[in-house]
């Protein structure tokens, strides 16, 4: 059996007295979009980062088809691709020129290279721009061109930090297309994300990451299933009494608390519905929803991904000393 395209093992990144990254082992396969799904501050760029070699984990080994990535990085380095959330197009140069300049920094020098631009640039539906400025694009054409500079040495491996962020909805669909054909052909693809949509819709597997840790990882379907049932939003008069009624049923996995409504994950809704109805008190209105990643992120870290603001990070930078402590 062939190793996989990338395996990560025991990987840690500490900076002082901070764990930002605790013990991560990642597994990559050819033709997969494994995900990284967490919050700002979660721990995603940096493990990210590792495993392109842009820095040196505290610890931990990463191998690339069973090569240990220390020992022969200047080759392996000749299969990765990266695009990084931050915008490094140079606007002095038009499109045709900022894939030529980016493919001047690879050795052995990429053969024939013209065929390849040409190729990418109707690939990446860029013809009609490529005598452009990056300064005259559209958000989304901007990532289209990011993206298809990061492959234009013909990479087995591709990490799309946030690929989508920014972007409006036609121009993040687009993208994904994109990133669904590349799987087709082979490629592995790394991807971090904050959007739930995102990480369902493009996700072979799918690692969810809290404060440097792996909480879960699988499929997006094998990891709702782990939730199950649906989700009943109640809004009710006394929420916190409900809550309390609510769990004590044996149809309910998970009850939140949100205001003056109740999300209330149940086992076969239909069937329990009545049941719930029951016990939650006065009603004063009620919706049923499926399961989501949303929902799974909740349950395995106890909060919601958009709770990480300010707060958030100060709590993650208490949590991590005491972890190195």
């Amino acid at each position: 059996m062939n190793p996989p395209l990338l395996q990560a093992s025991g990987l840690a990144k500490t900076y002082g007295e901070v764990r930002v990254v605790d013990q991560l082992d990642l597994t990559l396969e050819s033709g997969m979009v494994l995900g990284l799904l967490g919050p700002n501050g979660a721990g995603k760029t940096t493990t990210l980062r590792m495993l392109y070699g842009f820095i040196d984990p505290t610890a931990g080994r990463i191998e690339y088809e069973g090569r240990d990535f220390r020992k022969h990085r200047t080759e392996i380095k000749r299969w990765i691709g990266v695009c990084t959330q931050h915008d490094s197009l140079d606007e002095d140069f038009s499109i045709l020129q900022n894939l030529e300049m980016h493919a001047c920094y690879f050795r052995p020098r990429i053969p024939n290279l013209r065929e390849r631009i040409a190729e990418l640039v109707e690939l990446f539906e860029l013809q009609e721009y490529r005598f452009h400025s990056p300064r005259q694009l559209s958000g989304g054409y901007r990532r289209r061109l990011m993206i298809a500079r990061s492959v234009i040495h013909h990479p087995q491996v591709l990490f799309l930090d946030e690929p989508t962020t920014g972007l409006d909805p036609k121009a993040r669909m687009e993208l994904w297309e994109l990133i669904d054909g590349m799987r087709s052909e082979g490629m592995g693809v790394i991807l971090t994300t904050h959007y739930m949509e995102e990480a369902d819709r493009l996700c072979d597997r799918l690692a969810i990451i809290d404060f440097g840790r792996i909480v879960a990882l699988d499929s997006p379907t094998a990891l709702k299933a782990v939730v199950g049932g649906d989700t009943v939003q109640l809004e009710v008069a006394d929420a916190a009494a409900a809550a309390v009624a609510l769990e004590a049923l044996e149809c309910v996995s998970h009850c939140e608390v949100r205001d003056d409504r109740l999300n209330v994950a149940v086992q076969d809704v239909a069937h329990n519905l009545p049941a719930i109805f029951a016990v939650a008190g006065d009603i004063a209105s009620f919706n049923v929803r499926n399961t989501t990643l949303d929902d799974v992120f909740l349950h395995f870290t106890g909060h919601d991904i958009r709770d990480e603001g300010a707060e958030g990070v100060a709590k993650h930078m208490h949590r991590v000393r005491l972890v190195t402590k």
